[in-house]
């Protein structure tokens, strides 16, 4: 039953993905920005599936069994950055794109400079290293969770996501995965809430589950992080900024480019944070549930897998395959669009020459498929941690400069290169050099360092004017 209960639910999204090919138009920018037209209802949700993925249903089940109900400072500092960065940029990102008819992050970032290539080039390649590790972090959050459920090797849910995204992601670009993304936010949500209610009324009520958690260990309930050397305030703060970060998501700025007007952003943010926080709260809720329902998988198994666990010793067959489909819907509503966007890295910015041709962008999005694919079946089976680092290098190598560009201001192409790689250098020396990441998540040092090296560069540039 609980098999087929996947099943259905994954031919679903698949459906609703070939559907969506019957209002396709056979063109690049249709193909990548659904012609900038997506209703904001629908942007909110995708963007919303997309930001979550994997990191909702494994990472951060898993990080709020390991440290309890201090991980909501990571949910309530993403959500007020995440809130400020659609206010302040996205609506900028949607009227400067159009006007330049820019149809890929990159050829953004790239705007306006003599030497184009460079900036375009770089930022290109980027996006294809890390936000390719990053749609690898999500097939591996499915296979996971197959894993679990079924008994099977890991790999095969690597395949099988890799299969369904390949499918309807041919079908109808970024329609096709925005379409998909808006019915799994929805399955996303009311699995989440549905096993957080059972695993509650399982610990006794809110009262016993908050005293058996305080029992396991004080610090469960302790809302300070322990042994945090600077303190709660920087703490947040390098929340707030990781969340302000999806300035630098290619995968989720695209949303903001194709909405049908720039002046529904601030709508679709509403919605996307609102249903965004429901949905965190009771990830967060599963997984201190599962610290007091499952409390061996710290020491003899592995805490990202407490939700399908917990699923499994709490729910009738037919809603684990429901709790199965929505994990995998959130997993592989991120891989789509990471994967398109690489896609549109390479055919579009690296490819110039192939720019315009639908045939070529729809034979990069298999290519980068088979890249991202190889990677997940041999990489790191951490999830929180490969999003995570994820995350940052792409905030703080192509935020900054997206930033910029958003409101228009001038910038040379040597600084542009400069802030890129003065970015991904301090978040990975902050990373892994101090290994403060665990005090200030290394986001903040990075977006700083690229923006201060945005300010050096207009000094010089102001001194040599006078």
């Amino acid at each position: 039953m609980i098999a087929t209960t996947f099943i259905v639910f994954l031919l679903l999204f698949t459906g609703v993905g070939i559907y969506s090919a019957t209002k396709k138009q056979n063109t690049t920018t249709d193909y990548l920005l659904a012609s900038r037209n997506v209703n904001p209802w629908l942007t909110a949700f995708s963007a919303m599936a997309t930001g979550q993925s994997g990191f909702l249903f494994i990472g951060q089940v898993g990080f709020a069994y390991q440290i309890g109900i201090s991980a909501i400072w990571l949910t309530i500092g993403w959500a007020i950055g995440d809130y400020i960065a659609w206010g302040l940029v996205f609506k900028r990102l949607r009227q400067v794109s159009e006007e330049i008819s820019a149809d890929t992050v990159s050829s953004f970032l790239g705007q306006e400079t003599k030497e184009i290539r460079w900036i375009t080039t770089i930022s290109a390649l980027i996006t294809i290293a890390f936000l390719g590790s990053y749609a690898a972090a999500q097939l591996v959050a499915g296979g996971k969770a197959l894993h679990a459920l079924f008994n099977w090797n890991y790999s095969v849910g690597v395949i099988v996501g890799a299969i369904v995204v390949v499918i309807y992601c041919f079908s109808g670009g970024i329609r096709a995965s925005i379409w998909t993304d808006t019915v799994q936010a929805t399955i996303m949500i009311g699995s989440l809430v549905l096993l957080f209610v059972v695993a509650i009324a399982n610990c006794g009520g809110l009262s016993g589950f908050w005293t058996q958690l305080a029992a396991i260990d004080p610090g469960l309930v302790n809302l300070s992080p322990q042994d945090l050397e600077w303190g709660l305030l920087p703490f947040l703060i390098g929340w707030i900024v990781a969340g302000f970060g999806v300035v630098g998501q290619p995968h989720i700025l695209v949303r903001a480019m194709a909405i049908n007007s720039a002046n529904k952003i601030g709508f679709a943010r509403n919605i996307q944070v609102i249903f965004g926080l429901v949905n965190s709260f009771a990830a967060m809720g599963v997984g201190m549930a599962a610290r007091v329902l499952l409390p061996n998988l710290l020491t003899n198994g592995d805490p990202e897998l407490a939700l399908p666990y917990l699923a499994l010793e709490l729910l009738p067959a037919i809603l684990v395959g429901v709790m199965l489909a929505g994990l995998f819907a959130a997993t592989i509503s991120t891989a789509d669009s990471q994967i398109l966007s690489c896609s549109a890295a390479l055919t579009q910015d690296l490819f110039p020459g192939l720019a315009h041709s639908y045939k070529y962008a729809k034979l990069g999005t298999l290519t980068v498929t088979l890249i991202i694919l190889s990677i997940a079946l041999s990489g790191d089976n951490n999830v929180f941690a490969l999003i995570t680092f994820s995350w940052s290098i792409l905030a703080s190598g192509l935020g900054p400069l997206l930033i910029v560009r958003a409101w228009q201001k001038s910038v040379t192409t040597p600084a542009a290169i400069a802030m890129m790689v003065g970015g991904i250098a301090a978040a990975l020396f902050w990373k892994m050099g101090l290994d403060l990441s665990g005090i200030i998540y290394e986001v903040l040092p990075g977006m700083a360092t690229g923006g201060i090296i945005y300010l050096v560069s207009q000094f010089f540039i102001a001194q040599e004017s006078s």
